[in-house]
């Protein structure tokens, strides 16, 4: 028989608004931290060591924050729908904003993050001298990609036919030493592959008939899977060409789908569901695994911690319901 699915390991409360986006940073000797940002402009910063709220960050003016990164261990990074990417310092306790980055965007797309340069792909690196930030413009359907520090631009990717405004993002950079490399996810529910370094679109494919919600990119396969309004999680691949092609789809009982995160040794796939529910996925061939029950609202995020013992790597769920959910899935994977 199989098993049944786990109970959630532990729960946090207290953001008091429906939690929009996680992000894990788990570097030792600090303990593991984890950020929320919520739909009243407010980022928390969790300790998961005592499973308290260590520092609230408001820097939004009450707009609600769709997106935290970390672009140090010192220096968070957080979108708000005051149309801000905001810094904050967080070394010797400080937690005002230093700096910003206007997006003009008025619309849900989240930014994306690129660590370059000498703290290599290491997140946790000291150096943001070639971070590339990633973020939809106030044209809509226009993506910007800045050198972060300097805020130098770097390219401006606008396709030349109407795909509708730009709803998701990743960015990579992949081993063959070109350029960064760029999927956009778009309103009329196509996926864009971009050369950022030469600014111009390397293929495109239709994936959903509702527009693209999320996705999340594997680099080491080359394989991407995204969601939408629709009851159908969809994977896709890049060929040696740089073409996007079709892969697999994985119908789901119900429809909507917030977010999507592939844990880090690319063995599983979670989903954050309309329908209050996380689903878990063998990543390999969208295999179902699990489906995990806790929330009484829609899931909005989900986030793999990053912590370097498998054994202590959590699965966190943010929700409509104010709550952050997390699970220990380890040994079910």
């Amino acid at each position: 028989m199989a098993r049944p699915p786990p109970d959630p390991q532990f729960i946090l409360r207290g953001v008091g608004a429906a939690v929009n986006t996680l992000h894990f940073s788990c570097h030792r000797p600090a303990p593991p931290l984890l950020f929320s940002g919520s739909a009243k402009g407010a980022v928390h910063i969790w300790n998961l060591d005592s499973r308290r709220s260590e520092n609230v960050l408001d820097g939004h003016g009450g707009s609600s924050v769709i997106w935290v990164d970390t672009l140090n261990t010192e220096t968070v990074l957080s979108q708000g729908r005051d149309m801000r990417v905001c810094v904050w310092p967080l070394g010797e306790g400080r937690g005002e904003v230093s700096d910003c980055v206007y997006t003009g965007s008025v619309g849900f797309c989240q930014c994306c993050l690129l660590h370059r340069g000498a703290g290599g792909g290491d997140p946790g690196g000291s150096s943001s001298s070639s971070s590339l930030l990633a973020y939809a413009s106030e044209q809509m359907d226009e993506v910007k990609v800045i050198e972060f520090s300097s805020k130098v631009p770097v390219a401006s990717l606008k396709p030349d036919k109407k795909l509708g405004m730009v709803m998701c993002l990743k960015m990579w950079q992949p081993d063959s030493g070109q350029g960064p490399l760029l999927v956009a996810g778009y309103e009329d529910g196509s996926l864009v592959l971009w050369d950022v370094s030469l600014g111009r679109p390397l293929s495109s494919l239709s994936v959903h008939s509702e527009p693209v919600m999320c996705m999340a990119f594997d680099p080491c396969r080359q394989r991407g899977v995204s969601g939408s309004a629709e009851n159908i999680i969809k994977s896709w691949t890049l060929d040696g060409q740089q073409n996007l092609q079709h892969q697999e789809s994985m119908e789901l009982l119900n429809a909507g789908v917030s977010q999507l995160c592939v844990r880090g040794d690319g063995r599983l796939l979670a989903s954050a569901g309309w329908d209050h529910q996380v689903r878990l996925f063998g990543w390999k061939r969208l295999k179902p695994l699990a489906v995990l029950k806790c929330h009484s609202d829609m899931v909005l995020s989900v986030a793999f911690s990053d912590h370097l013992d498998p054994t202590k790597r959590l699965l966190a769920a943010g929700s409509k319901d104010q709550r952050i959910s997390f699970w220990s899935i380890y040994n079910q994977s």
